[in-house]
């Protein structure tokens, strides 16, 4: 049979591995240590539970409890020294009162515990709370003694491992709010430091490629030039179309857009220049185009190598004389628009191939901005993951944070589909995640389940090495995000720029071991397999 003490400490031990899951589950300090005390008074049975910790002002203050109404847990103040919890904490060591009835020094300042227990005498353990040899804190619990009960050195011996512990937890929360302090004035003295330089509202890029864009928007939006921006799909130049209009003189008119690529060739001509009442069959009215309601303002064309050559005809005459008719009008109209396009094709290519009008591509290329690709500027990600996960915590009222382990894989994605990728990627996360920390195990690419890997090339780009001797970091709420800082991309090594040359590098970089391989290259052995099937590359054998 299983006597009395063997059942205790079995129970102390679950006790113990439950105090442990608690306080490694959140950095919110307060839920933790009241689910701790909660613990301690399921399991072992405690009257009142008191947690208190040294305050700034040099006084011990109580910091969660449980057993106490609101009036005796504001009393729960005690200066060092002063009462049972104060000496505790002066001497670093525990202290036990078998019988507080009995015990002068007991203050009694937060309950009435001076009270019998029916026909049980009260018992009243402290001990200290310790980090590092340093005493933090006392915790404190009273408790109905057992007539059978000699020593009280179990109680003293298991108090001070759950003391230990919080003592580490504690450790780490101050640890942590005061690189958030560190942060936050490091962050003032950025934007001081940066007072000058270039930004664009709702735009986040920190990294040399996006400011050598904002440089260029800066300069080129006061004109009335039209504009080409020049971008994979997703890096966001829809956003950069607005900031240009609303740096621009135009900023009082309209901004209008439309994609291109999502209309027929009819009801493209129609969006775009109206028509007029019976011009078609469904025409009950004269609608006004795009290009009128853009009068005065920006009219922003997505896709624009999509547009048929016909189309592009009749669109090479609107900006040559600025004025068109409505489909079915004869009347001609005059316009005031600043035309800005956007395309993610290779226009140059087109035209070679006489898919794209080269009169038609020198009047759209006046000023020509490239965005560049997520990949490019992976200094971006970080802020980038802070503002979509802010952009989450308001819409969803949930307090979330990343881990720096997630956030190195961010970081080393190789992001096909850009920012809007991106920003996908962190709202499906949070939304199908539990807890408050996202970790890597909660990405789909680390479950094989992302679709991304499916839709696109299966060789990912070259991993960031996170290394280096500064220290960067994303703060939120009550958690921040260290990461190493991040090489540019001049002191980056480079890999081959073809897919067959990058599997080949790889393989020599790794002695020919296909594991190792695909370690590099950052993609799954399955990935590495077909990649080497496609591209027909022999394996070496030593």
């Amino acid at each position: 049979m299983v006597n009395i003490a063997d059942r205790r400490g079995n129970l102390q031990l679950v006790t113990i591995y439950e105090i442990s899951k608690i306080l490694g589950s959140s950095l919110d300090l307060s839920k933790t240590l009241r689910e701790v005390l909660n613990i301690l008074v399921i399991h072992l049975g405690i009257r009142r539970g008191l947690l208190s910790l040294m305050h700034e002002s040099g006084e011990l203050h109580l910091v969660s409890a449980v057993g106490l109404s609101k009036e005796e847990f504001r009393r729960g103040r005690y200066r060092v020294g002063e009462g049972i919890t104060g000496k505790v904490f002066q001497t670093g060591m525990p202290s036990v009162v078998s019988d507080i009835s009995e015990e002068p020094t007991f203050l009694a300042r937060t309950s009435d515990a001076l009270e019998p227990a029916g026909d049980g005498k009260i018992a009243f353990i402290g001990v200290p709370i310790k980090a590092a040899r340093e005493t933090l804190g006392v915790l404190c619990i009273d408790r109905v003694v057992d007539p059978s009960q000699s020593t009280f050195d179990d109680d003293v011996r298991f108090l001070s491992m759950v003391a230990n512990l919080i003592g580490q937890t504690v450790r780490l929360y101050r640890s942590v709010t005061a690189e958030r302090s560190q942060l936050l004035e490091e962050q003032k003295h950025l934007k001081k430091e940066l007072k000058g330089k270039y930004s664009l509202d709702n735009v986040i890029g920190i990294s040399k490629a996006m400011q050598e864009v904002f440089a260029e928007v800066h300069q080129s939006a006061p004109s009335r030039s039209t504009m080409l921006l020049r971008g994979e799909s997703g890096t966001g130049k829809e956003v950069i179309a607005r900031a240009i209009h609303y740096l621009s003189p135009r900023k009082d008119g309209p901004f209008i857009k439309l994609n291109c690529a999502a209309l027929s060739e009819t009801l493209l001509e129609s969006e775009l220049f109206g028509h007029e009442k019976g011009a078609f069959t469904g025409a009950q009215s004269e609608r006004k185009g795009r290009f009128e309601l853009a009068h005065g303002g920006t009219l922003f064309l997505d896709e624009i190598g999509e547009i048929s050559p016909a189309f592009q005809t009749k669109l090479l005459r609107v900006l040559q004389e600025r004025e068109f008719e409505r489909v079915g009008g004869s009347r001609s109209i005059k316009v005031d628009v600043r035309l800005i396009t956007a395309t993610n094709r290779d226009l140059e290519k087109a035209v070679v191939k006489g898919d794209f009008r080269a009169d038609l591509y020198y009047r759209i290329n006046v000023v020509s901005i490239f965005i560049p690709p997520l990949r490019e500027r992976r200094e971006d990600i970080p802020y980038l993951v802070e503002h979509f996960l802010e952009k989450f915590r308001l819409e969803n009222n949930r307090e979330l944070s990343i881990s720096p382990r997630a956030l190195n894989i961010m970081i080393n994605c190789f992001w096909p589909g850009n920012v809007r990728e991106l920003e996908n990627c962190v709202e499906r996360t949070a939304t199908m995640m539990r807890g408050e920390v996202i970790d890597e195990v909660h990405f789909s690419c680390q479950q094989n389940k992302c679709l991304t890997q499916f839709l696109h090339e299966p060789i990912q780009s070259m991993p960031i090495n996170v290394s280096g001797p500064i220290e960067v970091a994303v703060a939120r709420g009550r958690s921040t995000i260290p990461i190493k800082e991040i090489p540019s991309a001049d002191s980056a090594p480079q890999a081959p720029s073809s897919e067959r040359e990058r599997l080949i590098w790889a393989l020599e970089q790794s002695g020919w071991v296909q594991a190792k391989a695909a370690r590099v290259l950052n993609i799954s052995p399955r990935q590495m397999g077909y990649a080497l099937q496609k591209y027909n590359i022999e394996v070496k054998k030593f």
